[in-house]
């Protein structure tokens, strides 16, 4: 997003954060009704413009958004994306891309309320590695001949009963309205707010074999030194690694496998 968008953004992010911390807030009722007003902007492209344009006026774009989502969705997420369109955006896009995030932070909020934040980010960062093993899984959760109900249908066979509440919901409007995203970039944005409700960054460790409990918190407390950040790691085992493990934390990348050092080894004597 570009100086304006995300000066909006940053702005409702304070106001959601406002509102959240009342603890009479329904969180969870906020994530659907902003999950709601996500879907209605993203199909309503002339709607879209309308209340990002720069020269209407604040206030009437506000109580344009009063009219048409009053009685549809409860009253705080009402007055919270009225306040967001009296900020200017970069373009209308940005306005669709923030409320989506706006609902996943308040379900994420949910979560931390009631002790799941840990659950959540755990199962997200498996699910997404159960799609990345299985492309049959992938591609009927892609289809876009498929309906939203089967889509939904398959997830609650998948998760229901397995994963947190939470986790369910976020993931099925993820697959449901994935507003030309890949499910994996989806997964991996849903991560990193989860992360960022701690603040925290996300390290994804691949080891030939799973790491006990004292390398995984030696290991946490190296990477939070190295970074300056608290650091949530996402395990996976690989066996192809051979051995050692490799950390990937953004897009920077430590490799300290047995395989790398390996392709490594053939590379310089190839050439």
């Amino acid at each position: 997003m570009n100086g304006a968008s995300r000066e909006a953004l940053a702005a409702a992010r304070e106001r959601l954060d406002a509102l959240t911390d009342s603890t009479s807030a329904d969180a969870a009722r906020l994530a659907e009704d902003l999950a709601a007003v996500t879907a209605l902007l993203d199909r309503e492209v002339s709607l879209r413009r309308v209340l990002t344009d720069p020269a209407q006026a604040a206030e009437r774009k506000a109580e344009l958004v009063r009219q048409l989502l009053t009685g549809q969705v409860g009253g705080t997420a009402v007055d919270l994306v009225a306040g967001m369109v009296r900020s200017r955006w970069s373009q209308p896009r940005d306005l669709v891309d923030s409320t989506e995030e706006l609902s996943a932070t308040a379900e994420l909020t949910q979560a931390e309320r009631v002790g799941a934040l840990d659950d959540v980010e755990d199962e997200l960062f498996r699910f997404g590695r159960i799609v990345e093993s299985s492309p049959e899984l992938r591609s009927a959760l892609t289809d876009r001949s498929a309906t939203s109900a089967a889509k939904t249908g398959l997830l609650r066979d998948l998760l229901g009963g397995r994963a947190n509440p939470a986790t369910e919901r976020l993931v099925e409007r993820l697959v449901t309205r994935p507003r030309g995203r890949s499910l994996e970039a989806g997964l991996q944005a849903l991560s990193r707010l989860a992360a960022a409700r701690r603040n925290r960054l996300v390290a994804v460790v691949t080891s030939a074999v799973p790491l006990t409990d004292r390398q995984k918190q030696r290991l946490g407390a190296a990477l939070s030194k190295l970074y300056g950040h608290p650091m949530h790691l996402n395990l996976d085992v690989d066996p192809e690694v051979l051995g050692g493990i490799s950390v990937r934390v953004g897009d920077e990348v430590i490799n300290g496998t047995v395989a790398e050092r390996l392709d490594e080894a053939t590379r310089r004597l190839a050439g």
